[in-house]
């Protein structure tokens, strides 16, 4: 059964620089960016939270800067796009205001998607911005980036963000409407693969080499995030691009390749936290919040009696009731120095204590694995 949409609850939507910019005047693709942006528009307007992950700020800065040559230099490509990011963010921030939503741009790493502190930041940044009904358009942060820049990876960033965000859908908007056994711009043969119920070798010996021009992702990237994102339970489509109106088509059945999400990818990432990482610390709390915990709650300060260890922000803590019992694991939102300070009080009191307004939650409950 083809996979549908219509159930999404968040969907992140990944966008090339070959759909972005016009290769004629290097300027954003404003009628086309309409379009995507009405799409977007839609979707919100059925409860649908949606994160975009854009190419292009390298590509809108070529030109003006006179960088016409095939290759550009590291150094290079890092200074495009500090000047072809400010063009970025306010072509999205236009077309998303003209359809009454507001644009929200972040600069990421691979590196902020794994590294656990920073995760959560980034988590956070974006759940909160959800939250506000934003639309966050990220992009690699590709004037500080090293080695990501020279593969153009955004197609694995949006995975990752995907995995992080759990994501129901990722869309990766491209210049082909899918997986094909070959390239068929070289392979008059090839067959189109309408659905990719698993990940496999044979499905990945089917990557072939990068397009030429502007782009610098391919098929091949394409086929590294359909791991990382049908790992985390996240359905992952592959769909042509270059139309009005590029996710409505998806919906009214254009061709394309669905790359089913595991089914047991969601509880991949409690597996890992519950049995693959050592506690720094614990948290005691009382019985009001294990019951709240059993519900499905997050762990909030008010329900914590005692904090042992020394731990930061992201490191994984054990969760003990007053018997000293071990009920349940998570990463910590709070370092053990704050959290002591903030054990038994509601949110209203972080600022006074804390000096600033943290989460409200020390232990988010996607991060927490009852035991």
């Amino acid at each position: 059964m083809t996979p549908s949409l219509s159930g999404a609850r968040r969907v992140v939507v990944k966008i090339g620089s070959a759909l972005i910019v016009d290769t004629d005047t290097a300027a954003p693709r404003a009628a086309w960016l309409a379009g995507v942006t009405a799409d977007i528009a839609s979707l919100a307007a059925r409860g649908v939270e949606v994160i975009v992950v854009s190419s292009g700020a390298i590509s809108l800065a070529r030109r003006k800067l006179n960088m016409t040559g095939a290759r550009l230099r590291l150094e290079e490509k890092q200074a495009a796009a500090a000047v072809g990011q400010i063009r970025l963010a306010q072509a999205w921030s236009e077309a998303l205001a003209a359809v009454g939503l507001t644009a929200a741009q972040l600069l990421l790493t691979l590196e902020d998607t794994e590294d656990r502190r920073r995760y959560l930041n980034a988590r956070a940044t974006l759940s909160t911005l959800l939250g506000l009904g934003c639309v966050p358009v990220i992009n690699e942060n590709d004037s500080v980036a090293t080695a990501e820049i020279r593969f153009g990876d955004n197609d694995r960033l949006a995975a990752r963000v995907a995995e992080m965000m759990q994501a129901d859908f990722l869309i990766l908007l491209s210049d082909i409407d899918g997986l094909y056994t070959a390239d068929p711009r070289r392979d008059a043969a090839a067959v189109h693969i309408p659905l990719v119920p698993a990940m496999t070798d044979e499905i990945d010996a089917m990557g072939g080499a990068p397009p030429p021009g502007y782009s610098s992702g391919g098929m091949r990237t394409k086929l590294a995030a359909a791991h990382i994102a049908t790992k985390a339970g996240c359905t992952m489509v592959i769909a042509l691009g270059h139309q009005d109106r590029p996710i409505r088509a998806i919906e009214q059945g254009a061709r394309c390749t669905w790359f089913l999400g595991a089914p047991e990818g969601r509880s991949a990432r409690k597996n890992w936290i519950a049995g693959h990482l050592v506690a720094q610390g614990s948290l005691t709390i009382d019985d009001g919040a294990i019951r709240a915990l059993a519900r499905g709650s997050s762990l909030f300060p008010a329900g914590i009696k005692a904090v042992a260890g020394m731990f930061e922000r992201g490191d994984a803590v054990d969760v003990l009731s007053s018997a000293g019992v071990r009920v349940a694991r998570g990463l910590a939102g709070y370092s053990s120095a704050d959290a002591a300070v903030i054990a038994g009080h509601r949110s209203e009191d972080f600022e006074a204590l804390l000096g600033f307004r943290g989460r409200d939650e020390v232990i988010h409950r996607d991060d927490l694995v009852l035991l």
